[in-house]
């Protein structure tokens, strides 16, 4: 294995017990100990900067939101990369059709046209309540990075005609996030790689989900979580526990990222 330098992760279900809402105490610890041993630490999540959760006083060296459209450091941003305007008012149109209300997200709020179950159970993932938003016609005049919207897959071919830059992100299977085509957390990876000046090689990242799948492929080593979907597994380089067995922190001890019982 070449020397880690980079390690990217996943929120929900990897970092975060999406059955507790809770950070392990041990993945927490493992995240202090790769810190000590100089290796940077990233964020690539489908979720909005806002809504990031609380790791205390610690800090990652960047962040990848909105499944890659929005990448940044504590300092500057990276990787801008909104949907198009015309993009957005034609989802808007397909959901409409098919009976859906959307959530859109720009850089600083959420916005909602309508509640449905799906959509309110996919804000509860996060830990968010879902409200109507009275000025969403005006919140989708602003640079929007992401749709969310409770479907099934039977539903996206429907969401996505007529559009012209976008594509599906599925991490949970009563949901749809619609990001550009241009984006994904594959392709966020590589511009965070740029900016450290490091090779796909000194990377590992650890996931759970459909949309961690180009991110798994877009590094030296992909660990899928032992909660991971199959369809990852079967990419994945390697698979450690699940988050609620400490995955991270025991994988890291197994293979010399951090040492068992260390200070």
């Amino acid at each position: 294995m070449n020397p880690v330098k980079i390690i990217f992760f996943d929120i929900d279900g990897t970092l975060v017990d999406s059955a507790t809402g809770c950070i392990p105490e041990k993945t927490y610890e493992a995240l202090h100990r790769l810190r000590e041993n100089r290796i940077l630490l990233c964020i690539a999540t489908g979720r909005s900067p806002y809504v990031i959760p609380d790791f205390g006083e610690f800090c990652f060296d960047a962040y990848c939101t909105f499944n890659g459209s929005l990448c940044y450091t504590e300092r500057e941003i990276i990787y801008s990369n909104p949907l198009s305007h015309d993009d957005v008012e034609k989802v808007l149109e397909n959901a409409a059709a098919i009976g859906r209300p959307v959530s859109v997200a720009t850089k600083e709020r959420m916005a909602a046209n309508g509640i449905d179950d799906d959509l309110m159970d996919y804000y509860r993932l996060a830990d968010l309540s879902l409200t109507v938003a009275d000025d969403f016609d005006d919140v989708c005049t602003e640079p929007v990075y992401q749709m969310m919207l409770g479907c099934r897959p039977a539903d996206h071919e429907a969401l996505l005609r007529g559009t012209s830059g976008v594509k599906i992100a599925v991490s949970w299977e009563r949901a749809a996030d619609v990001i550009p085509v241009s984006s994904g957390k594959g392709t966020s990876i590589a511009k965070i790689l740029s900016y450290f000046n490091l090779e796909p090689a000194q990377a590992m990242a650890f996931g759970d989900s459909y949309n961690d799948i180009d991110m798994l492929q877009a590094v030296g080593t992909g660990v899928a979580m032992g909660n991971a979907a199959d369809a990852l597994k079967n990419v994945a380089d390697a698979i450690c526990g699940c988050v609620s067995e400490d995955g991270i922190y025991h994988y890291c001890t197994a293979n010399g990222l951090i040492e068992s019982g260390a200070s």
